[in-house]
């Protein structure tokens, strides 16, 4: 056990398979009480064996992701840790796309880091702590066919992370808010030969998990190092 974990809370959304269940091992390995939530229940059955506690969440519902956080609250009496991990493969061209498809993946990228946001910031301004991670991807940048839902979502997130991380600061709360690209890595959504495995995320996710007070905040990293998707500029 390690003593910056050791006794903090961890959620983490899109636990059963791939990153987000490599996460909720390993923080469990150090200490950390993990709160594992997916709408795959079977998926979570590693994690509960493990000692996680695990929460059924559809991210897309705001009140299910309300549930979530009170519900690690009343079981470990508070959120320390939030990353908003969960996600889901979008592909297709914009023309052929079915009815629906892009907006889902919308709804599970974007608006799950939203209600998770929204939900455990106060609980982290009335405990006076908090780190949030949202899991981004270098597809933000990407111009390649077929990668308009995807793409959009991460790069929607992007701007979610730093506009949540200036509104975060006002208070005077110790919470800082990132994120994360873990870059090419084998899971549920990605397959093929070269890739990392999942496990390979969650020393850059203890690093972002467990900064100091004055540590970064609003900015982007992958293998603990800044990355900018794009230029920030001054909102007109």
């Amino acid at each position: 056990m390690t003593e910056d974990t050791a006794g903090k809370t961890v959620v983490i959304t899109g636990a059963a398979s791939g990153i987000g269940r490599a996460l909720a091992l390993g923080f469990l390995a150090d200490g950390a009480k993990v709160v594992a939530a997916d709408i795959a229940e079977a998926g979570l059955v590693d994690a509960a064996k493990a000692g996680a506690e695990t929460v059924v969440t559809d991210v897309t519902d705001a009140a299910a992701v309300q549930r979530l956080i009170d519900q690690a609250v009343r079981l470990t009496g508070g959120v320390h840790v939030l990353f908003n991990n969960a996600g889901v493969a979008g592909g297709g061209r914009i023309e052929a796309m079915a009815p629906g498809a892009f907006e889902q993946v919308i709804a599970v990228h974007l608006f799950g880091a939203l209600y998770g946001l929204r939900a455990a910031l106060p609980v982290m301004r009335a405990q006076g702590y908090g780190r949030i991670i949202n899991t981004l991807s270098r597809g933000a940048e990407s111009k390649a066919a077929g990668w308009s839902s995807y793409g959009s979502a991460k790069a929607a997130m992007l701007t979610l992370t730093r506009v949540a991380a200036a509104e975060a600061a006002d208070g005077g709360a110790d919470i800082l808010v990132n994120g994360m690209i873990p870059g090419p890595t084998l899971s549920g959504m990605m397959k093929g030969e070269g890739l990392q495995a999942p496990e390979a995320v969650y020393p850059g996710a203890r690093w972002l998990a467990t900064l100091p007070t004055d540590g970064p905040t609003g900015q982007v990293f992958w293998n603990m190092k800044p990355y900018t998707l794009f230029k920030e500029r001054t909102a007109a």
